[in-house]
């Protein structure tokens, strides 16, 4: 994260005696990236965090790639998928990968989890498509509602607690840091004067969970890493946390709080940057005016994707440079071959002085992968929809309706 943040008591000097009311020392734990030169935290603990009592057998979690199919531009339609499994974890379904990264869909039934989650090798973004809740943490809570991105980074150990009602969840797994654009920050880590957003649109954890258990029990934490889910039981609860302070925690930020760049003439996918990592970046399409040249053209031009795949997950509105596509649909344009507006959507967008999309947006720097999964959902017309006189299937959703 780009600033320091506290909660709770903290002693006032790093690594020196922290004493409990009953004169036992608290338990100092170091959590961070890249080994000690990444940003980090200190937790303070009332129990040691690790007193494991039981490690049961590991369960497979992971997607199957698939790296035979032909190079085509290809959508995936997920929105009548309104359920997907019951919990957090079970209800993932993987849609594509590759070394640097894994988009999936997450549509839980079940409001709660039972147990404890930790990801050991990949930050998780997830964007809240539908749902309220909040995220649980040794940090403290954080609160979610629609629209917002929930960055936990690797290693916290949190649930997900869901309100009444339908949810929807994309979730953006990484296998490197999660950062803010190094473009929009000083070298001090502050975001600068044109960043589309600033720490005031950050929301950091604000309440500590502390769960104050005296005697031992059993805790059952399930930790992700290298396609497996390990599970592991512990002797006391890790939201035992009684303060904590640094760089390293949780946060969540609203697509609705990114302010768009805009320009005389069409602006370039870079403008639309929100987060960055190693070989990808997470892109926010957000209401804006159109350019404003005279003879500007709105929809955006025909390019080719030399270093990137483009994946587009549609969240709401309507993008005026495609037809048939709805809520909750993923568009993937691979490199090696161009892509651009459907025929009849150029001449559709001339006048037009705004637009009311909203869209996330991955860029990969490395070939992504379909998965098995995802095959249920691909729509087998689309790569032809360039075609002239083309009719594509109509969406479902009337907020996707010319």
């Amino acid at each position: 994260m780009a600033y320091y943040h506290r909660l709770g008591q903290i002693p006032r000097k790093r690594h020196t005696q922290f004493r409990q009311p009953d004169g036992t020392l608290y338990a100092e734990q170091l959590v961070g990236t890249l080994g000690f030169h990444g940003v980090s935290s200190l937790l303070y603990h009332q129990h040691p965090p690790t007193d494991i009592r039981q490690v049961g057998t590991p369960e497979p979690y992971s997607p199957k790639l698939l790296k035979d199919r032909p190079l085509q531009p290809s959508h995936l339609r997920t929105l009548a998928q309104t359920t997907t499994g019951g919990d957090y974890l079970a209800a993932r379904q993987t849609m594509f990968g590759n070394a640097d990264v894994t988009l999936s869909i997450c549509n839980p039934t079940e409001q709660r989890m039972d147990y404890y989650y930790k990801n050991a090798l990949a930050d998780e973004v997830i964007f809240v498509h539908e749902g309220r809740g909040e995220l649980w943490s040794q940090m403290g809570k954080v609160v979610f509602e629609p629209g917002d991105y929930v960055v936990i980074p690797r290693t916290v150990i949190h649930q997900l607690h869901f309100e009444d009602g339908p949810v929807r969840l994309l979730i953006i797994e990484s296998f490197s840091p999660v950062e803010t654009c190094r473009r929009y920050r000083n070298h001090f880590g502050q975001l600068l004067e044109h960043s589309p957003y600033c720490e005031r649109d950050i929301r950091p954890p604000s309440e500590l969970i502390t769960d104050d258990v005296r005697e031992s029990g059993e805790y059952l934490l399930k930790i992700k890493k290298e396609g497996q889910l390990h599970h592991l039981t512990y002797a006391h609860s890790p939201f035992d946390v009684v303060g904590w302070d640094g760089y390293f925690y949780p946060y969540a930020t609203s697509i609705h709080d990114f302010e768009p760049i805009t320009g005389r003439l069409h602006q370039p996918p870079p403008v639309h940057q929100h987060f960055e990592a190693n070989n990808f970046v997470i892109c926010s399409f957000v209401p804006r005016l159109f350019d404003y040249h005279p003879l500007s053209i709105p929809a955006p031009y025909n390019h080719s994707n030399v270093d990137s795949d483009e994946v587009l997950y549609y969240v709401a509105g309507n993008f005026m440079s495609r037809k048939g596509v709805d809520l909750a649909s993923f568009t993937w344009h691979p490199s090696g071959i161009p892509h651009g507006p459907h025929p009849g959507t150029v001449e559709a967008s001339l006048g037009k002085k705004e637009t009311h999309e909203l869209a996330v947006m991955v860029d990969t720097f490395r070939p992504l992968y379909l998965t098995e999964t995802a095959l249920q959902y691909l729509d087998a017309r689309y790569p032809m929809s360039w075609q002239p006189g083309f009719v594509p299937d109509p969406p479902k959703s009337a907020d996707m309706m010319d």
